[in-house]
């Protein structure tokens, strides 16, 4: 376009309700906080005009928002660049324009080398800078290859606009709320510090606000989010310090709010007070998401860890002497520099003694500018795949394992759509697992105690007994 930018052709194709509107496509990869973010970006476009598009080839506007945590999702992101620029190629030579930004850690982390790998790429913008969308855009109307990855000193949350109720209710009965960026441990092989930046935590009454129009647009569960949640340091109206139980009771207290979870905690901020709230908040879910990445003391100290295996076991211990009903989960890293095979045998031994309901296992990857990727003694990546292999073996057993200890169980369950046959609804226990029952539609976004009478390879088969809520 050249007399006015897509922008505001969204705005005046909008409001004239026309059908011309251009549509936009945001896909994110990786963890809890991309997947925020996109929301978040898809609030902006909605904002300016655009309509949600059911794919890339449907859209005008195509945003990758993406992950830099390990090397194959890095890859997989210039994969997916090199099928839209032939996408990108076909359109023009139709005389339809399409804009295609990488938005994200990746973005954050290789800046121009997206554009010299991916020249079809308009716009590289940062995590921290995503709220400036709608400006880069107009940019690149009348210029090639626009970046923004610095750390702005602005609060990009208070640039962001509220969400309309339709596009809130999209997300389900379910959302995340980011209440924490950035990370302040630089664990030796992550890469968040230098792509998301220093801890900051939002106040109190912000995020207290964005709940409130989520659950007046039907959503019941919150889950407060951050790289390092439980590492929130926020204020209250009064400029009083707040901490992550203070928030959790706050977010409790809200009406029609029914379920509270949070991720992602370090085990170094596990204080008294937040596991107290496991015992106090009743709307708190009895699950923690926990990382410990190795049970190996000495492979901790070389990641920058901070704690030893015996202070992760005294950590779960408290929390279920809190709340003895307690789930966990983890995050571990395999084949890590210097990693020997006793090493990797005392991460099995850990798991063994904490027995997890579900975990992420990962093999190590280097990520460049990280300590880790300069230390000597690499592993072999067969070593990776074959204790890879025993890890997630170990973890899948306890996984189900778990799963079947809960049928017989009651367990209250909050329903979210329909199952795959008439007259059934999926919902999620506390436990985060997805549970099938026969009910009616009018179920969902509604708490029911179910009793669990069987188990699947994924999810559990229940039987309604009485509301919840």
């Amino acid at each position: 376009m050249s007399e006015s930018t897509v922008f505001d052709a969204a705005r005046r194709d909008a409001a004239n309700g026309t059908e011309k509107a251009p549509r936009a496509f945001i896909k994110s990869f990786g963890c809890q906080m991309n997947v925020y973010d996109s929301q978040r970006m898809a609030d902006l476009a909605a904002v300016e005009g655009y309509r949600e598009a059911a794919s890339a080839e449907d859209a005008d506007l195509i945003v990758l928002n993406t992950c830099h945590i390990r090397e194959r999702a890095s890859e997989k992101i210039y994969s997916e660049l090199g099928k839209l620029r032939e996408l990108k190629e076909e359109r023009k030579r139709g005389g339809r324009r399409t804009t295609l930004v990488v938005a994200g850690c990746l973005a954050q982390a290789e800046g121009g080398e997206i554009l010299r790998r991916q020249p079809a790429v308009d716009v590289v913008v940062g995590p921290q800078s995503y709220h400036r969308l709608p400006e880069l855009l107009r940019e690149a109307e009348s210029r090639t290859g626009v970046i923004d990855t610095d750390f702005p000193a602005e609060d990009k949350f208070a640039r962001l606009p509220a969400s309309a109720p339709g596009a809130v209710a999209r997300r389900g009965v379910a959302a995340f709320v980011t209440v924490q960026e950035g990370c302040d441990k630089f664990c030796s092989f992550c890469v968040v510090p230098y792509t998301r930046g220093a801890e900051i935590s939002r106040p109190v009454a912000a995020i207290l606000e964005e709940i409130g129009w989520l659950v007046r647009a039907g959503v019941r569960e919150v889950m407060l989010i951050g790289q390092n949640v439980n590492a929130y340091r926020g204020v209250d109206p009064a400029g009083r310090p707040v901490g992550l139980a203070g928030l959790i009771a706050a977010a409790a207290a809200v009406p029609e709010v029914a379920r509270v979870r949070y991720a992602t905690s370090h085990p170094n901020d596990m204080s008294d007070d937040l596991i107290a709230a496991h015992r106090d908040v009743e709307a708190l879910a009895p699950y923690l998401h926990l990382p410990v990445q190795s049970g190996s003391d000495r492979i901790l100290a070389s990641m920058n860890r901070r704690h030893r295996a015996a202070d992760y076991l005294a950590i779960v211990a408290r929390v279920r002497a809190a709340r003895p009903d307690v789930a966990l989960s983890s995050d571990f890293i395999v084949g890590y520099p210097g990693e020997t095979e006793a090493d990797f045998e005392a991460t099995l031994d850990l798991v063994r003694a904490v027995g997890f309901a579900s975990s992420f296992a990962f093999k190590y990857s280097a990520r460049p500018g990280t300590p880790a990727a300069e230390m000597g003694g690499q592993v072999d990546e067969g070593v990776k795949s074959s204790r890879l292999a025993a890890l997630q073996a170990l973890l899948e057993d306890q996984r189900q394992a778990f799963n079947r200890a809960c049928v017989g169980r009651r367990l209250a369950v909050l329903f979210e759509k329909p199952g795959r046959r008439e007259g059934q609804v999926i919902g999620r226990s506390p436990y985060m697992q997805a549970v099938f029952a026969e009910g009616p539609l009018a179920l969902i976004g509604e708490m029911a105690d179910v009793e669990n009478v069987g188990v699947g390879p994924n999810s559990l088969r229940g039987r309604i007994v009485s509301p919840a809520s």
